[in-house]
């Protein structure tokens, strides 16, 4: 059961890994934005290209306090050379406050 009535134009996916639930929603739904918490692995970068490249948007959260820090994952890494993330945005340890936004997006690429 979802912790927060988001509204009836809101589907949530759970007890599915996030690579399969991103293109189960893309293939069944069509989504217009698809967001997912705690993305990291290489599966989850391949899920993100496919939605970008149906031409979904997304907002996606890891962990990483700074881009050094954002890019020692050898994924999130590849997901900035996909050149398919607009912009990074660093919260404080302050709740509601923003630490550093980066922004990335220069054209558009898609690679399947």
């Amino acid at each position: 059961m979802p912790q927060n009535d988001l509204g009836c134009r809101v589907d949530i996916i759970e007890n599915t890994p996030k690579d399969i639930g991103i293109k189960m929603l893309i293939r069944s739904m069509a989504p217009k934005i698809i967001i997912a918490d705690e993305i990291g692995t290489k599966e989850d970068v391949t899920a993100i290209n496919y939605a970008f490249c149906s031409g979904v948007k997304g907002i996606f959260t890891c962990h990483g306090s700074s881009y050094d820090d954002f890019i020692k994952n050898p994924y999130m890494k590849q997901i900035i050379e996909l050149n398919i993330i607009d912009k990074l945005i660093f919260l404080s340890e302050e709740k509601g406050k923003i630490k550093d936004t980066i922004f990335l997006k220069e054209k558009e690429k898609c690679f399947l």
